[in-house]
């Protein structure tokens, strides 16, 4: 699982991730532009979309981890919320866990999300507005919510 803000290196340590553990890649990104992008034109819009999303997946994703597949979560971890969702998909496995936290200054943030938006490649081009509009939202795990944390302070 993943936390930090847009543009924080979220889908390229979870292609690392996966790369290094051979384990499955599901990215909220990569199903909502498939399933909803015609229907996204807001914030609202996204938490709407989501959330039928994350209805579908959690059970999905539990199944799989019992299974034991390994599973790369890059779906953001970035409200208490979102990792609310994450917590009950653990909670029907036993299986092991790490929350990826990457503390990523807004500047480098922005500088990526403007590299990304330029290149095209990214299935959702978010704006400058929209990047602070989410990161009001954005709250860092805390130790007391259970998740194994591994810290990142600064990906290339």
């Amino acid at each position: 699982m993943l936390c930090g803000k847009i543009g924080a290196g979220k889908s390229t340590l979870a292609a690392r991730l996966t790369k290094d553990t051979g384990a499955l890649y599901l990215s909220e990104d990569d199903w909502l532009s498939s399933l909803f992008a015609d229907q996204m034109t807001n914030a609202a819009d996204y938490a709407r979309c989501a959330a039928k999303l994350r209805q579908v997946m959690g059970p999905h994703v539990s199944s799989l981890l019992n299974a034991g597949q390994s599973v790369v979560l890059d779906f953001p971890a970035n409200t208490f919320e979102n990792r609310k969702w994450m917590q009950t998909i653990l909670t029907r496995t036993s299986a092991d866990h790490q929350l990826h936290v990457l503390h990523t200054p807004d500047e480098i943030c922005l500088a990526r999300l403007h590299a990304r938006n330029a290149a095209g490649k990214h299935p959702f081009a978010a704006t400058e507005a929209q990047f602070h509009q989410f990161s009001k939202h954005y709250a860092p795990p805390t130790q007391d919510e259970g998740f194994t944390l591994v810290h990142h302070d600064r990906l290339s």
